[in-house]
């Protein structure tokens, strides 16, 4: 299946010069959610998960499907000030500007074995931002799992000391 016919691309968004990859019609095909689904959790390969951290927002559509099929639980990490209890930050810069993300401090054990599930890799400063806050609290990542990787940005430099899979590449 070619996933990419389930990707739009939205010129602009969320600001002049970007070309934004729109997973919305993806996640509303139900055979194409669910295939995309099993190709990313195939990409473990019998590997032994506690945690998917689900980065917001969309990489909470998946995030917590795999959870969901790998038994494990689900983080969300979120943007500031959005989780309820006592938090931990990290900082990154993006393709179009900078921003920061939190996670609850009890969420990761130390020695959980952790998933970190986005939509895309781009820069990699968000997937460096989330790895950076698993290793804070502990967390040993077994894998940075994404829809799409827009390789020519070369996001994975920031965290190629982990295994990295990506069900589309651009």
């Amino acid at each position: 299946m070619k996933f990419e016919n389930y990707i739009r691309d939205i010129e602009g968004f969320p600001k002049e010069g970007i070309l934004f990859k729109d997973i919305t019609p993806l996640l509303n095909e139900p055979i194409a959610r669910e295939e995309c689904l099993k190709i990313l959790v195939d990409s473990l390969k019998g590997q032994k998960i506690d945690k998917v951290i689900g980065a917001e927002s969309r990489g909470f559509f998946f995030g917590m499907l795999l959870a969901h099929e790998l038994k494990a639980g689900f983080v969300p990490v979120r943007k500031p000030r959005k989780l309820p209890f006592t938090t931990i930050s990290a900082s990154y810069d993006l393709e179009y500007g900078t921003d920061s993300l939190e996670i609850h401090t009890d969420a990761i054990k130390k020695g959980d074995k952790v998933l970190i599930h986005d939509d895309v890799l781009a820069t990699g400063g968000t997937a460096k931002a989330l790895g950076d806050l698993v290793k804070e609290l502990g967390g040993e990542i077994v894998q940075f799992n994404f829809l799409m990787e827009l390789s020519f940005l070369n996001g994975r430099e920031k965290i190629k000391d982990s295994p990295i899979f990506a069900a589309i590449t651009y």
